[in-house]
């Protein structure tokens, strides 16, 4: 099994007496790409900052490749970070700003030039190698962004929101690098994004975090075959003049919400469908067609983030 890169025990800060990040443990392991997921306010970015030594921790520790969180300096040199608001210097080149990011890490100048020209070959930048960061895209500046992070061969690397603003083939593009960054360095990538989509795409295990706590943790499949996000929707197909009766006889059932268009009825319960069909049949109306929707992680977000399933 490969092994243990990132490790949080307890992990809290406070701010005066706002509680920010309560508690907080998990354990993230060689070549694993972790979604960090949660509504605003509710601890990822604080939690980032301290994994990333810019805020000390209140309370509880961590470690990054097995050095503590009481070596801070030693846990930078093994850590690659995109903030969500990354500056770039806009006169510099691409090369010349990842050069410089490596000179800063020891490398001579010859190492660091040869570790730029890889680096922006492997993010897609190699022939806007010598343009000035002025000209670049955001999503260019994304990939210019996560090049930077890599500098220092990290064990772990920490994305806050590097899809944000770009359009869905720059989507695709940071996500496709994300998951290759992974799979090749066996890096481990901690990426909090808003965006549930890319989470189910790229992203082998889930943390969702609410008011500064962990409330569920797991694979995506684990988290979202949860309790609490049980609830599925499906969709009833029934003649046009049986759509009122069938939403009156759904809108019986406890735990059911009900939404009607033309001859389709779209259930949403939190105990099955199976007793959703058996009403619509025992009552003598004519099902035409059944659809039941997968789980999915915005089921679990949901559920998790509006403190249950009620």
């Amino acid at each position: 099994m490969p092994g243990v890169t990132l490790e949080a025990r307890e992990l809290s800060k406070w701010f005066g007496s706002r509680t920010a990040v309560d508690s907080v443990s998990f354990t993230v392991h060689e070549g694993e790409v972790i979604g960090l997921l949660g509504p605003n306010g509710a601890g990822k970015t604080t939690t980032i900052r301290m994994l990333s030594t810019v805020l000390a921790p209140t309370g509880g520790d961590f470690a990054v490749a097995g050095v503590p969180s009481s070596r801070p300096a030693d846990i930078r040199a093994r850590i690659g970070v995109l903030p969500e608001s990354a500056g770039y210097p806009p006169h510099q080149t691409g090369l010349e700003y990842l050069m410089y990011h490596g000179r800063l890490f020891g490398l001579s100048r010859d190492e660091a030039r040869q570790t730029a020209v890889r680096l922006l070959a492997q993010v897609g930048l190699a022939d806007r190698a010598q343009t000035r960061i002025a000209t670049y895209s955001r999503g260019m500046r994304q990939r210019l962004g996560i090049a930077r992070a890599l500098v220092n061969n990290p064990s772990v690397m920490f994305l806050d929101e590097p899809t944000l603003g770009l359009d869905p083939a720059g989507q695709r593009e940071i996500l496709t690098l994300v998951r290759t960054i992974a799979e090749a360095r066996g890096t481990t990538v901690v990426l909090s994004t808003h965006t549930l989509p890319e989470v189910e795409q790229v992203c082998s295990a889930v943390l969702i975090m609410n008011e500064g706590k962990v409330v569920v943790s797991g694979s995506v499949a684990e988290v979202t075959s949860t309790e609490a996000a049980s609830r599925q929707s499906g969709r009833l197909r029934v003649p046009p003049d049986q759509v009122a009766r069938a939403s009156e006889v759904l809108q019986r059932l406890p735990g059911v919400s009900v939404e009607v268009s033309k001859d389709v009825v779209t259930v949403t319960s939190a105990d099955g469908m199976n007793n959703l069909v058996s009403a619509v049949l025992d009552a003598g109306i004519t099902l035409l067609s059944f659809e039941v929707d997968g789980a999915r992680l915005s089921d679990a977000f949901l559920a998790m983030t509006r403190g249950g399933t009620s």
